[in-house]
């Protein structure tokens, strides 16, 4: 009887620890490429000269006024010995609030939550909104049941059949 109730158990334990496994073979996991997808996808990549061009702009901006500062910090250098101590404090009250105005202007652009920032949420939103739709549909589609990242580094090693970069970019292709 003791034997019977050792046989039972052994089985019983060998069908749980095999359960895991059988439902893991069933699962489809492939991964993507999404550097590559940004590079490809002929959408990302106007969004990125739309977005490259705004930023050059507003590079010029802000260079425009750090030179400004510098000239003025270099006309003050120049006549400090001819000022009178009056003037000079002026001066230097002149430049410190043309540099905090400056230092304003850039972090607006720059800094977190800047214009950058947001410029760039706003074009590309609509592109990955894209994208994981179509992730989805493929998902539904083909049964898989995760679709990971390989630019995340988060993939050891994978088979190169298991990229469906390829069948991402045409799908989105189709959606232009």
């Amino acid at each position: 009887m003791v034997f019977r109730t050792m046989a039972v158990l052994v089985i019983a334990l060998a069908a749980i620890a095999a359960a895991p496994v059988t439902l893991q073979a069933q699962d489809k996991i492939v991964y993507i490429d999404s550097y590559r997808i940004r590079l490809e996808y002929k959408e990302f990549q106007d969004a990125q000269a739309q977005f490259n061009k705004e930023v050059e702009t507003w590079n010029a901006e802000v260079e425009t006024g750090q030179k400004d500062i510098e000239k003025m910090e270099a006309e003050l250098a120049k006549q400090s010995l001819i000022l009178s101590e009056a003037k000079k404090k002026e001066r230097e009250t002149e430049i410190e609030t043309k540099k905090a105005t400056w230092q304003k202007l850039a972090n607006d652009i720059f800094g977190p939550d800047g214009r950058a920032e947001k410029r760039n949420a706003e074009l590309t939103k609509p592109l990955l909104d894209k994208i994981n739709t179509v992730l989805e549909k493929l998902a539904l589609q083909e049964g898989y049941a995760m679709i990971l990242d390989s630019v995340n580094g988060n993939i050891a090693y994978a088979k190169k059949e298991l990229d469906i970069t390829d069948r991402v970019l045409e799908e989105l292709e189709k959606t232009q």
